[in-house]
C-alpha cells in the first residue's frame, strides 16, 4: 500500500549525502550532544500509544494519564540502561502491546538484548534522545535499592553468559571440537549466510556471471589494460567464484593472488588455477574474508571484487570487501572497482505492469488479482529498454570504495526528478540502476564524469578474448577506456588524470544479469514535460536478513508552474529480497 501525509518541509537539499554523518563528526558527538539537541523539545513526538504528539516530557505524562503507563518508571523498574530503554521504546512502537501487557516484563526478554531494535522505529524520534533528569544508567550500586541491585546483577549474569557462549564457540571453531548445544533461554544465532553461499555452489549462476560481457569484458579490460596497477602487484580477489579475475590478474603480470570464497565453487576455482598452469601465482583460499588469514605480514596492492548486487546493494556483499579494505589493503592500494553510482528515474513500465500484475485479472474467466497484490510491496528485476526513462536520473547514492563505511550503506538522499517527456505520459514505476567505475589510481571519479554506455555493436570482447591461441590484436585504447580526471585523495580538491574503465547497467546499456530494478507504483501517475518529482529515497539493510534490503520512496509531483499536482507526500515501501 502507499501512505499519505503533508509536507513538513518541501526543501530538496543538493547534497545526497548531505545527512550522513561523517566519520570525524562520529567520533566528536558525545550522548550528551545527542541527547542535548532540540529535537527533544519539539512539539512532533508521537505517544507510544496512539497519534498524540507534543513534546517529550508532555507526551510522556500523557501516556501515562491516558494509557496507564509510565516510561520513566518502567524503566527504572527494569534498571535499563541507555540501550535498554531505546529498545523498550522501539519494541513499544514497532509491536504495539497493550500497556497493562508491558507491565509483566521482566527485563529478561530478548528484545532487551537485540540489536534489532536499537534502529529506530519512527525516524528522528525524540523520544529516543530523551534523558530524564533524575534517572541515569551509571547510578552508583550502593544507593540501588535491593530489588534494583538485583536486576542489575541479573543482567550482568545473562551478558557473562551470552559471552562464554561466544567464547566457548570460536574454542570449538580453532580447535575443530563438536559443537555443543545452545544453553537453554538463548535464542539462536540468525544465519544469513549459509543459503547465501550454497547458492553460489552451483554452475548456473557462475555461468550467467560470465557470459555478461558487459561485466566480464569490463574487469578484463581494466585489469589487462592498465599494467601500472597490476605487474608484480600482490592482488587479493573477494568472492572470486572461478576465479575467472584472478585469472586475468595472473595474466596482466601480478606477483602473487589470493583468491577467497567461501562457497564450494572454491574448489573448482583450484581445479580451474592448476590446469591452466597458475597454480604457482593464484592460492585459492576457503572461507570468509572477514575470517581468513593472508601469509603474516602481508598487505596487498590490489583488491579486486565483482560484489554488485541487485540494486547495487542487495546480497551485502560489499560490506566483505569494505572489511577486506580494512584488513589486507596498503594504505596506497587500489580498490577495483573505486567507485560506484546509485541512480534513480521515472520509468514507464507499462509491459512489467501487464504482465505482473494486470495479467491476474482474468484468467481463463477467472479473477485472480489476489496474486499480485504483492507485486506493489517487493522490487522487480527485470529489463527495460531506453524509451521507458521519462526522466533524466538522479544520483541518489555515490560510493567511494576507498573511504566508504559499513554504515553509510543505509542512508536517506535526496533527489529531484525532472519529466523529460514531450506529451502526458503515465509514470507505472521508479527505476533504479548503477553505474560503476575502474581507475588506475583507485580514486573516485569526478562529479561530472558520464559513464560509458556499451552498445549491442561495440566490440567489448574481441579487445580482451584471444581466440584460437592467438594474441588479441593491438588496436587504440578503446573507447570505453580513457583518459579522465578523478579525484585526487590525497590533493584535497584537486584533480589529476587517470585512466577510467566504466560500465552502466541502466536502459540505454546493453541489457546485464543485474538488470533493472523497478518499484511498481500503486498509484500511478501523469506526468508532461518539465514536471517534476521531488522527494527522498531511503534504503537500509533488512531486519530480518541482513543481505536484504528494505526501500522507501516519499515523493510529491510537482507541474512546470511549480503547482504541487499531489497535495500530499505519498510513501510507498517495497523489499529487495
Amino acid at each position: 500500500m502507499s501512505i499519505h501525509f503533508h509536507p513538513t518541509d518541501p526543501t530538496i537539499e543538493d547534497d545526497h549525502d548531505a545527512n550522513l554523518p561523517s566519520s570525524d563528526e562520529d567520533e566528536d558527538e558525545t550522548w550528551d550532544d545527542w541527547i542535548s539537541d532540540s529535537s527533544t523539545q519539539r512539539g512532533d513526538c508521537r505517544s507510544l500509544f496512539d497519534n498524540k504528539t507534543g513534546n517529550v516530557e508532555d507526551i510522556i505524562a500523557y501516556d501515562k494519564a491516558a494509557h496507564g503507563f509510565d516510561l520513566n518508571e518502567a524503566c527504572a523498574r527494569l534498571s535499563l540502561d541507555v540501550h535498554g530503554r531505546i529498545r523498550l521504546i522501539n519494541f513499544i512502537r514497532q509491536t504495539k502491546p497493550a500497556p497493562a501487557n508491558i507491565a509483566s516484563l521482566t527485563g529478561k526478554e530478548s528484545f532487551f538484548t537485540s540489536d534489532d531494535f536499537l534502529r529506530p522505529v519512527v525516524e528522528d524520534d525524540p523520544m529516543l534522545r530523551y534523558q530524564p533528569d533524575d534517572w541515569t544508567d551509571s547510578e552508583d550500586e550502593d544507593s540501588l535499592s535491593t530489588d534494583r541491585r538485583i536486576r542489575l546483577l541479573e543482567q550482568k549474569l545473562t551478558e557473562t553468559k551470552r559471552d562464554f557462549q561466544e567464547y566457548r564457540k570460536i574454542v570449538n571453531q580453532r580447535f575443530n571440537l563438536g559443537q555443543t548445544a545452545e544453553p537453554s533461554g538463548l535464542p539462536p544465532k540468525r544465519d544469513d549466510d549459509s543459503h547465501y553461499f550454497e547458492s553460489y555452489g552451483a554452475n548456473d549462476i557462475h555461468a550467467v556471471m560470465i557470459q555478461d560481457k558487459v561485466r566480464t569484458s569490463t574487469y578484463a579490460r581494466y585489469i589487462l589494460g592498465t599494467p601500472s596497477v597490476f605487474e608484480n602487484a600482490i592482488v587479493l580477489d573477494v568472492g572470486c567464484g572461478t576465479g575467472i579475475l584472478s585469472l586475468f590478474a595472473a595474466r596482466a603480470g601480478a606477483r602473487k593472488v589470493f583468491a577467497v570464497d567461501a562457497s564450494d565453487i572454491a574448489m573448482k576455482a583450484e581445479k580451474i588455477v592448476k590446469v591452466n598452469d597458475l597454480d604457482s601465482v593464484i592460492t585459492v583460499i576457503r572461507g570468509k574474508v572477514e575470517d581468513i588469514q593472508l601469509p603474516e605480514g602481508v598487505k596487498v596492492d590490489v583488491i579486486i571484487s565483482e560484489w554488485m548486487g541487485y540494486a547495487l546493494l542487495y546480497e551485502s556483499m560489499l560490506d566483505s570487501v569494505l572489511v577486506a579494505r580494512d584488513r589486507f589493503l596498503k594504505l596506497d592500494g587500489v580498490l577495483a572497482p573505486a567507485h560506484s553510482r546509485m541512480m534513480l528515474g521515472l520509468c514507464d513500465a507499462s509491459e512489467i505492469v501487464k504482465d505482473r500484475i494486470t495479467f491476474w485479472n482474468d484468467v481463463y474467466g477467472f479473477d485472480m488479482s489476489v496474486m499480485a497484490e504483492e507485486m506493489y510491496h517487493e522490487a522487480v528485476i527485470d529489463v527495460v529498454g531506453s524509451h521507458a526513462m521519462l526522466s533524466t536520473p538522479s544520483v541518489v547514492k555515490e560510493l567511494h570504495l576507498s573511504s566508504i563505511t559499513t554504515r553509510q550503506l543505509d542512508f536517506i538522499s535526496s533527489f529531484k526528478l525532472t519529466s523529460s517527456v514531450d506529451r502526458r505520459t503515465k509514470v507505472t514505476a521508479f527505476i533504479l540502476y548503477f553505474d560503476t567505475f575502474f581507475t588506475a589510481s583507485g580514486n573516485p571519479v569526478a562529479p561530472e564524469k558520464e559513464v560509458d554506455v556499451i552498445q549491442e555493436n561495440d566490440a567489448v570482447v574481441a579487445e580482451v578474448w584471444p581466440l584460437g591461441g592467438r594474441p588479441a590484436p593491438q588496436r587504440r585504447m578503446s573507447q570505453h577506456h580513457k583518459k579522465e580526471k578523478s579525484v585526487d585523495k590525497s590533493a584535497g580538491d584537486a584533480t589529476k588524470t587517470d585512466v577510467v574503465t566504466s560500465f552502466s547497467t541502466g536502459p540505454k546499456s546493453i541489457p546485464t544479469h543485474w538488470k533493472q530494478t523497478l518499484f511498481l507504483l500503486k498509484e500511478p501517475f501523469v506526468v508532461d514535460e518539465g514536471f517534476v518529482v521531488y522527494g527522498h529515497f531511503h534504503c537500509r539493510k533488512s531486519v530480518s536478513n541482513s543481505r536484504e534490503i528494505d526501500v522507501e520512496i516519499h515523493y510529491t509531483i510537482q507541474d512546470v508552474e511549480g503547482q504541487n499536482e499531489s497535495p500530499e507526500v505519498i510513501v510507498q515501501m517495497f523489499k529487495i529480497q
